[in-house]
């Protein structure tokens, strides 16, 4: 957007100040995958209780009931449009603040600060919020039913952002590589992502599945440069290419047909990605890619642009709290006593549209509370302390790493082990390393502020994209 355009300019100004060089099409892809994650956790989302006055509640997944609905995956798990979509961004946004740079002595701090502020503040706040309710009801001793349930759900979407995080932390020298190596730069990846999967389930390799968290999505994050350089000039071929290639490997071979994690399945195409995965996101890349001409040119009516303006400015927060809201309507339910149908039965199919349409409104609301902590903060460039690269600047770099690797397994430990059971010591294992729900948001927490310290010594005009 124009760079005269004030802080808390609504968005019909800044559709209005849109320059003719931002691809608006980026903008639209962003906020359609998270649109499309949050309509698709809505739809699979199954609340059942037992029997009996205080029967427990579980939570369990529409597509596990229904397994022919399981192809319907392949259209919805959309999460690596966004992380090609980032990868747009950032090389990008790097490349811009290096222009601006008299040296390259604090460019990664600032590059971090300017590319995690919109992510991280209202990650912040969504984590403190949750936080505060989890110990106000510990310490009221209300628990069970569906409060546990929330406590220990609410958290799973933050393992997105765990992986968008690595991605920031990795965009210089994976952008240097791509810069020099094109396209075989990309095809390395790949590859390393098959030869995972070969001796993960050839070789029986322990362990060796969890490398495919960083080659897979590091993939499609680095087709992100080629679309960022405009190498993406035949995007059937890739789309027909990743389609052939995940069809054939779900048709024969150990991979299951759906691309999210279904309860109780032996493999996962998800947690670790897999190389049938990696196909999936290379046919959605291509094929959004495909889309692009027509979509240009919609693109260009005002008031779809201030629509997609408008979304694009929200479209965290709605990320962040779209399950608080499901999960919100099904406490309404249970309270008055509406009878929770089985799931995929006539009567759970009738409440679906009411149910969206509810957790589309409380979402809608809380967007309306938090929505100002998605805004960038305002704060004035810090000059760059004096001295060499040995001096403070090259102490920022190192602080900004060691704060983005804190704030990515913060986030992913808080994913895993949500804000259930604080004074008891619950934990989850992350890397074979028990990690607790307090320990998660102190490394979060500390993280996010050696990011923001070091970086505020960058160059002038280092914000948020």
């Amino acid at each position: 957007m124009s760079a005269t355009v004030h802080a808390g300019a609504s968005a019909s100004e800044l559709a209005a100040a849109t320059p003719s060089t931002r691809d608006r099409y980026v903008d639209l892809l962003r906020v359609a995958s998270l649109g499309t994650v949050v309509l698709g956790h809505w739809l699979m989302a199954a609340v059942t209780t037992g029997g009996g006055e205080g029967g427990r509640v579980e939570v369990g997944n529409l597509l596990a009931v229904e397994p022919g609905l399981q192809i319907l995956t392949w259209a919805l798990q959309i999460m690596p449009v966004f992380f090609f979509v980032g990868g747009f961004s950032h090389a990008l946004s790097y490349r811009s603040l290096s222009r601006r740079h008299p040296d390259g002595d604090s460019l990664y701090p600032a590059f971090l600060r300017a590319r995690l502020q919109r992510l991280l503040r209202p990650t912040m706040v969504f984590i403190g919020v949750w936080g505060v309710a989890a110990v106000l009801l510990q310490l009221a001793g209300r628990g069970g039913g569906l409060l546990d349930v929330a406590l220990r759900l609410v958290a799973q979407p933050l393992w997105f952002i765990g992986i968008y995080l690595a991605m920031v932390a990795f965009t210089p020298p994976l952008l240097r590589l791509h810069e020099r190596y094109g396209w075989a730069a990309f095809g390395a990846l790949v590859a390393a992502a098959g030869a995972v999967d070969v001796l993960r389930f050839a070789l029986d390799v322990p362990y060796v599945e969890f490398l495919n968290f960083a080659f897979v999505w590091l993939a499609v994050h680095q087709l992100g440069f080629l679309r960022a350089d405009g190498r993406l000039t035949r995007p059937y071929l890739l789309a027909g290419a990743g389609l052939a290639g995940a069809a054939l490997l779900v048709a024969y071979g150990p991979y299951p047909l759906s691309m999210v994690g279904m309860p109780g399945e032996k493999v996962s195409n998800m947690a670790p990605p897999t190389f049938a995965l990696l196909c999936h996101g290379l046919w959605l890349v291509g094929a959004v890619e495909w889309l692009r001409g027509p979509a240009g040119r919609w693109l260009e009516r005002p008031r779809v642009w201030r629509a997609v303006v408008a979304a694009n400015g929200v479209s965290m927060t709605a990320f962040l709290w779209h399950l608080s809201a499901m999960l919100g309507v099904y406490g309404v339910l249970l309270a008055l006593r509406v009878p929770l149908p089985a799931p995929a039965a006539g009567a759970w199919w009738a409440q679906l549209p009411p149910r969206i349409a509810a957790a589309a409104v409380l979402t809608a609301v809380l967007v309306a509370a938090f929505r100002r902590f998605e805004r960038p903060a305002a704060h004035a460039t810090v000059p760059r302390p004096r001295g060499s690269a040995h001096g403070p600047t090259a102490y920022a770099g190192a602080a900004a790493a060691l704060g983005v690797v804190l704030c990515l397994f913060g986030v992913l430990g808080l994913s895993m082990v949500g804000f259930g059971g604080l004074f008891e010591g619950r934990t989850a294992l992350l890397i074979a390393v028990p990690v607790s729900a307090p320990a998660a948001v102190a490394m979060t927490l500390g993280g996010w502020l050696l990011v923001e310290r070091a970086g505020r010594g960058g160059p002038a005009g280092a914000r948020p994209a």
